[in-house]
């Protein structure tokens, strides 16, 4: 995440099991949508994995207990863009509100500034 983003939003979200395959086609529009905003940078998705790390010689898992298995990270120039007419149609067009919303749980969303 380099260049002019000064912020990123991170939405997290579990999905049903059985709408997985709707949400992960559907996301992608979603993004596309997103990505049309004046002061959106760019953005990316990503999975939790199970995984480990190595921390003072000790291996600890990475386990994510909890946590959303699903994030999207949106790189943005400014706070004032979710806040945005164009923020708000983008996350209410295409089949995303009325399709794949519904279906999400242990929803998370953050603002961090990049620092």
């Amino acid at each position: 995440m380099a260049g002019k983003a000064k912020y990123v939003f991170v939405a997290s979200m579990d999905v049903e099991p059985a709408k997985e395959a709707l949400f992960n086609e559907v996301y992608k529009e979603h993004i596309d949508y997103v990505l049309k905003v004046p002061g959106v940078i760019g953005a990316t998705r990503a999975k939790t994995e199970p995984a480990a790390v190595m921390i003072g010689g000790q291996k600890k898992p990475l386990t994510g207990d909890g946590e959303p298995a699903y994030s999207a990270f949106y790189e943005l120039e400014s706070p004032d863009v979710l806040l945005s007419k164009a923020w708000q149609d983008a996350v209410e067009a295409g089949r995303w509100a009325a399709e794949v919303r519904p279906y999400t749980k242990n929803r998370r969303h953050v603002l961090r500034r990049i620092v």
